[in-house]
């Protein structure tokens, strides 16, 4: 078994997907559970402080009321949802005092950590449960959640997680083994990758489309949560949730699936730049042209209006936006500082007819997305 650096950054954050979680749509899996809080164990003998992103509150309540078929209705699904946390919580809990551990359930929405001040104080409440010796245990608040306010998949969530507590490794425990070059179930030569350090076009392309019925989350979710994690410095390993003592393996530095490993430590990001990246969701997209993608990529520049060819999505001032070339690679991400109406009627247009247009003159020479409020991924 090939191995690699051991990490050595105190806190892990493993997530564990629906798939992995449940034996069928309806089913949770309590021995899973069980083996699961054996190898949390192990890893704190090893002297690490894990926190566990679950997912399965939804299957868990239509398990506890004895619905067999998924609900499609928000109320349904918010009702299982608020069962199965109870269910779901006592689960982690048994299993883990068995073991002499004490867990705690963190919930969380957009809400919560797309305002600065919330978002602060979830950070410390978690670090304050590491110290403590506790294992957090974070979830979506499924209960309270609509579509605009959705992390819409843990992956998200596990990496905003990772990212708030300064992790040294996020392990993603799914229903595959990582990330092929091509579709394992339809390609018989499919290779699996060990090792990824640039997230590129190719990369995104290979994840293909979303995974099992079970999840919210496929592949795609997950390697955009890498590209966080990457410009983050932090590791994450994508592997085979089933496999004994992955868990163990993956913090001891072991090839268990994908590792995305950053090549270097992170470079002008602070905490505020990956606070934008993760934490509220985007609202639309600006496709840049070449130019602009080399100011912002090489230079470290602002982006400017005159450097964007397209506008996707209607979005106002102050929201997320991701920042595309022309074959629709997103590279970027940041706040933005006019919106969707305002900047398609400056298409196009030359600085000087911006300046001499009364209604656009502000958007000539300041910045459309200022380099303080943006994440560039590569």
């Amino acid at each position: 078994m090939e191995t690699h650096a051991s990490h050595t950054s105190g806190i892990v954050v493993v997530k564990i997907g629906s798939s992995t979680l449940t034996t069928s749509e309806s089913s949770i899996d309590y021995a899973f559970i069980d083996a699961l809080a054996d190898q949390i164990a192990s890893v704190r003998e090893l002297g690490f402080s894990p926190i566990i992103v679950t997912s399965a509150a939804i299957a868990c309540g239509l398990e506890a009321l004895g619905i067999h078929k998924r609900p499609t209705d928000m109320p349904s699904l918010q009702a299982a949802a608020s069962v199965g946390q109870s269910a779901l919580s006592t689960a982690y809990a048994e299993a883990f005092a068995r073991r002499g551990m004490l867990t705690s359930t963190v919930l969380l929405t957009r809400r919560d950590t797309a305002d600065r001040t919330a978002y602060l104080h979830a950070r410390d409440t978690l670090h304050r449960l590491v110290d403590l010796g506790v294992v957090p245990i974070v979830n979506e608040n499924d209960t309270v959640s609509v579509e605009q306010i959705r992390f819409g998949d843990n992956d998200t969530l596990a990496a905003l997680t990772a990212v708030l507590v300064g992790a040294g490794l996020v392990v993603i425990l799914s229903d595959i083994d990582g990330l092929y070059d091509a579709n394992p179930a339809t390609h018989a030569d499919a290779k699996l990758l060990s090792k990824v350090e640039v997230i590129g076009p190719e990369v995104i392309a290979m994840a293909g489309g979303v995974g099992s019925a079970v999840g919210s989350g496929g592949m795609v979710t997950k390697i955009k949560a890498a590209q966080v994690l990457m410009v983050a410095g932090i590791p994450m390993a994508i592997c085979q949730g089933r496999r004994p003592n992955v868990i163990v393996d993956a913090v001891r530095g072991c090839d268990v699936g994908t590792l995305f490993s950053p090549r270097r430590s992170p470079h002008d990001v602070s905490p505020k730049k990956l606070w934008l990246a993760l934490g509220d969701a985007t609202r639309g997209s600006l496709v840049v042209d070449a130019g602009a993608r080399r100011a912002l990529v090489e230079r470290g520049s602002s982006l400017l209006v005159v450097g964007v060819s397209e506008v996707e999505g209607r979005f106002e001032e102050g929201d997320i936006v991701d920042i595309k070339d022309a074959s629709g690679h997103v590279f970027a991400r940041g706040r933005v500082r006019a919106g969707s109406d305002e900047i398609e009627l400056g298409l196009g247009r030359t600085r000087d007819y911006l300046r001499a247009n009364h209604l656009l003159s502000h958007l000539a020479d300041r910045s459309l997305v200022h380099r303080d409020e943006l994440v560039v991924f590569e």
